[in-house]
């Protein structure tokens, strides 16, 4: 009898796991580590780039909300004062800086650029620097993790960002400097567009995101299933994980090219087209 109970309890429990991952828009340490925390950056620097638009300017806003100091950074300007309006206008008390910067510029302007950022509040430093900045996507993506078929160029860039700050983190973090590298899935964006997959909104992406920094985790994931699933897969069961990619790739081309659903269930049933 003890036996039959201690079976339907771990049943049950397994259910509830699944249950959960099933639901679940981000890793489970990152979710088990609950809200963000607010000592960890109120009164502190953020520098933030690619803060014009997009996740970059939803950051901004929700560190804004947690007190911390801002530097806004991006190409545009006007951009950059519309942002630091909006953030000032709900939240008076908080200091916003702007800093336009193009990180195509050469290493001499970027260093000046570092030093101007050390320097705007009381030369107080930088505390956290939000790396969001890219020409097309920001930060790293779950194709920094798994194959992405249809996206080689992109999946190898992504690649060779988390190893450049995997990296770093090594060579600096005896110096109490950490990195965190975000690894998001499909996000709803302004700039969203094709597709007709579920994406997490920007603003969960972004809550998710400070989560991560300020628990000083090394690496999130940030997406809905089944993208958590292969990124588990591939992690954890490589060889499972890249037969489903294997199984999928061509599908998943072809429904990028048509602009469907490339991260549905259904790419795992469909059958491959004769050539």
């Amino acid at each position: 009898m003890l036996a039959v109970l201690v079976f339907l309890l771990s049943l049950s429990a397994v259910a509830a796991i699944l249950f959960k991952f099933a639901k679940a828009d981000g890793d489970f340490t990152l979710l088990s580590k609950g809200p963000a925390k607010r000592k960890a950056v109120e009164g502190k620097v953020v520098w933030i780039t690619g803060a014009s638009r997009g996740i970059g300017e939803v950051l901004a806003t929700q560190f804004a909300a947690l007190g911390a100091k801002l530097i806004l950074s991006a190409r545009n300007k006007e951009e950059l004062e519309r942002v630091k309006y909006e953030i000032t206008s709900k939240y008076p008390a908080a200091g916003v800086e702007v800093l336009p910067l193009d990180l195509s510029s050469g290493e001499e302007v970027l260093k000046k650029s570092v030093q101007e950022a050390e320097s705007l509040f009381s030369d107080a430093g930088v505390d956290f620097m939000i790396h969001n900045a890219a020409f097309e996507r920001p930060m790293s993506s779950a194709a920094g993790k798994t194959p992405a078929p249809g996206q080689a160029l992109y999946s190898a860039s992504k690649h060779a960002l988390n190893g450049y700050f995997h990296t770093l983190r090594s060579e600096l973090c005896q110096k109490g400097i950490g990195v965190t590298v975000i690894c998001p899935g499909p996000i709803q964006t302004e700039n969203s567009s094709g597709g007709s997959e579920k994406r997490v909104p920007s603003e969960r992406c972004c809550e998710l995101t400070i989560v991560a920094a300020t628990h000083g985790l090394k690496e999130a994931w940030i997406s809905y299933q089944p993208v958590l699933l292969v990124m588990y897969l591939v992690q954890y069961m490589p060889t499972v994980g890249y037969w489903l990619m294997d199984k999928i790739g061509a599908n998943r081309i072809d429904a990028a090219a048509k602009k469907g659903n490339a991260y549905s269930w259904d790419l795992l049933f469909k059958k491959k087209k004769s050539t």
